[in-house]
């Protein structure tokens, strides 16, 4: 393990380095991995491992569109894709990767097709800490395990094609076989994972679900359209209330913070920007620390989960939710940015 300094405080990540890929392959030389569902995060990973030279097996419900994902990418009905159930019954480590609604809702018929020494793979703590809403409890002869991407399962495939990695957490809930650390670590190192730090399920969720309504998602969107209302309010036009509130942000700006930091981008702008940040930064911040104690009360009480639960078993939520997208897709702030977009020199060059 690698010890690194975060900010004055040490903590050990596993890299490649330390955990290749050919001991990964070794690690996962008799296994069979089940792919259980094939959504967000399953094709990412499932083909990163088969890319990997692990084995791979997917299990979805039939003549859905993730069915026919799966078989678009090349797993064969009969051979490598299966119903759920079938897949895992056939895995030797099944990794549980259904929405978290559909994992409290298939867990009665998966439970009873685990044995023991299988391992039971989670990309999320929700199901496993939430078990009094989810009923999600696995038996105690399996190891429970989790490596968690910090970004979506798209990423996760294409920053994997494109020769890097991106980030991951690893935990481990129950160790039954005495190998659930290195079967975690290999499974995290086989789906390309860039570094993987050590975490609980209890803290993976508690983050995730904090940061997805935060700044990651609802905070975001939310300040965005802040702003852009109210340059609009003022006369500002379309254009130019989408370009100073959305595409400087992810064109630029947010390009040098991930390069080498948020001071280093403070010290790419212009004088007049660096001073007018630095007073409003602390403003912004203490006006919504509130909003995230309330928020992060909200997750750990687990209201949020029973807000997700409830509306996902609702049997109008898909058609609800395709509502609540287009209208945020058909609202000016966002009809203003896919102008934007259209305008970019790579999308000019293609029409």
């Amino acid at each position: 393990m690698a010890k690194i300094n975060f900010g004055g405080v040490w903590e050990e990540v596993i890299t490649s380095e330390e955990f290749s890929l050919a001991k990964a392959q070794d690690v996962l030389r008799d296994e069979t991995v089940a792919v259980l569902g094939y959504g967000v995060q399953g094709p990412g990973q499932a083909l990163n491992m088969r890319d990997n030279g692990i084995r791979v097996i997917v299990g979805q419900r039939e003549r859905g569109l993730s069915w026919q994902k799966a078989v678009a990418d090349g797993f064969i009905p009969g051979k490598t894709l299966f119903s759920p159930e079938e897949a895992a019954r056939r895995g030797t480590i099944i990794q549980y990767l259904l929405s978290d609604a559909g994992q409290k809702t298939l867990w009665p018929v998966i439970k009873p097709c685990l044995t023991e020494g299988n391992a039971l793979y989670f990309s999320h703590g929700f199901s496993i800490v939430y078990k009094d809403l989810t009923g999600v409890i696995p038996p105690e002869n399996i190891d429970v395990i989790l490596v968690a991407p910090k970004g979506s399962g798209r990423t996760v495939r294409s920053n994997f094609l494109a020769g890097s990695g991106i980030n991951a957490s690893y935990a481990v809930f129950q160790d039954y076989t005495g190998r659930a650390t290195e079967r975690t670590l290999a499974l995290g190192i086989a789906i390309g994972s860039g570094y993987l730090f050590s975490t609980t399920f209890k803290n993976e969720v508690y983050s995730d679900l904090t940061g997805e309504r935060g700044v990651l998602m609802g905070c975001l969107t939310g300040v965005m359209e802040a702003q852009y209302n109210l340059l609009r309010k003022n006369g500002h036009t379309p254009s130019e209330a989408f370009n100073e509130t959305v595409e400087e942000l992810t064109q630029s700006l947010i390009r040098l913070v991930a390069e080498n930091g948020m001071d280093w981008m403070y010290a790419n702008c212009s004088t007049t920007a660096q001073r007018g940040a630095l007073d409003w930064k602390d403003r912004f911040r203490d006006a919504v620390a509130p909003l995230f104690d309330t928020l992060y009360e909200s997750v750990v009480s687990g209201r949020e989960v029973q807000i997700v639960l409830e509306a996902n078993s609702a049997s109008d939520y898909r058609q609800r939710l395709a509502r609540e997208l287009e209208a945020m897709r058909n609202m000016e702030m966002w009809q203003a940015g896919a102008a934007v977009r259209s305008l970019r020199p790579e999308k000019r060059e293609k029409t």
